[in-house]
C-alpha cells in the first residue's frame, strides 16, 4: 500500500490471519489503518473447527483469578484487533504507537460509508483459498460464542445499502449526464488554439 493519511480496508471476503499480517505490517510503518465489515471476513476450515479452536482458547485463563487474563474478546472487530496484535510487538512503545493508529468495527459506520475504501489482494479468499476448501465468517463464530449483535449490524447494513444504491445512482446519471455535455459542445477555433495551449485539448 502506498502511505496515505488514512488506509480504509473492507474486510469482506478477507482471510483473518493474511489480512492481520498485512495490516501489522502497515501500522509499524506509521499508517493509520481502519477496517470494516469485520463480521465478513473468512477463516480457513469449517465452523467446527474454527469453534473447537476458540473454545480451547476461552479454555485458558488465570488460575487464581481469571479477572487477569487473559481476555476472550467476543465481537468481530475485537477478535480481528486481538489478532493484530499478536503480530506487533504491544508491549513496547513503538507496538503501542502502532496498535493507536488501528481502528476496527462491524458494518461500515457513518463517516466511512461516504470514503473510498480498498481491499488487500494478497488477503482475499478468492485468490487464496482452493473454491472447494471449507471456510467460515467470523460474525457466525462471534455470535456462537456470545456476540449479540449479528441481527442489528445486518439491519444496519441493509439501510446503508439502499443509500449508497441512490447514491451511485445519482452519481453515475451525473457523470454521463457530463460526459454527454462535453461531446455536445461546440468550440471556435481560436478557444480550441487556446485550450491546445493550456494543454487542455
Amino acid at each position: 500500500m502506498s502511505f496515505q493519511k488514512q488506509v480504509i480496508i473492507d474486510c469482506r471476503g478477507h482471510l483473518l490471519g493474511r489480512l492481520a499480517s498485512s495490516v501489522a505490517k502497515e501500522l509499524l510503518n506509521g499508517q493509520q489503518v481502519v477496517c470494516l465489515r469485520a463480521e465478513d471476513i473468512n477463516i480457513s476450515g469449517s465452523l467446527y473447527r474454527a469453534k473447537l479452536k476458540y473454545a480451547n482458547f476461552k479454555r485458558k485463563h488465570t488460575n487464581s483469578n481469571p479477572r487477569h487474563g487473559p481476555f476472550h474478546q467476543r465481537a468481530p472487530a475485537k477478535i480481528l484487533w486481538r489478532t493484530v496484535r499478536g503480530m506487533v510487538p504491544h508491549k513496547t512503545a513503538r507496538g503501542a504507537a502502532a496498535l493507536d493508529r488501528l481502528k476496527c468495527f462491524e458494518g461500515i459506520p457513518h463517516p466511512f460509508d461516504r470514503k473510498k475504501r480498498m481491499v488487500v489482494p494478497q488477503a482475499l479468499k478468492v485468490l487464496r483459498l482452493r473454491p472447494e476448501r471449507r471456510f467460515c465468517k467470523l460474525g457466525d463464530l462471534a455470535s456462537e460464542f456470545g456476540w449479540k449483535h449479528k441481527d442489528l449490524i445486518k439491519r444496519l447494513e441493509d439501510q446503508r445499502k439502499v443509500k449508497s444504491e441512490a447514491f451511485h445512482k445519482k452519481k453515475t446519471a451525473a457523470t454521463r449526464a457530463r460526459s454527454d455535455a462535453v461531446k455536445k459542445v461546440k468550440v471556435s477555433a481560436e478557444d480550441q488554439k487556446i485550450l491546445e495551449a493550456a494543454g487542455f485539448a
